[in-house]
């Protein structure tokens, strides 16, 4: 089934989005061991720069911002790179549809 929109500038990712992706990857985590464990990687990092900011700024870190920034952003970079990927036919991805 191909999403009605399969250009990455146009997706957006949602709170419900990432849980709906979380919960296609427990459903198949036996038949995809591989990803499964890399949407978790994306969430650890996403989770990490919604967490760390607030310590980088109180403890006056600047270097740790751009991390911060960068770790936020990982879930939706993630996606626009696994909508890439299926529409160039170099992999598939089942769960597309369930990221809006």
């Amino acid at each position: 089934m191909a999403h009605p929109s399969t250009s990455p500038a146009s997706w957006h990712l949602t709170l419900a989005g990432l849980q709906r992706i979380k919960q296609w990857h427990l459903n198949h985590q036996g038949s995809h061991p591989l990803e499964h464990q890399l949407w978790d990687a994306v969430l650890t990092l996403w989770v990490m720069g919604w967490v760390g900011w607030l310590p980088a700024f109180v403890l006056e870190v600047p270097l740790a911002y751009p991390l911060c920034l960068l770790g936020m952003l990982v879930p939706q970079l993630y996606v626009r790179w696994r909508v890439h990927a299926h529409t160039r036919g170099r992999l598939r991805c089942d769960w597309l549809e369930l990221a809006h």
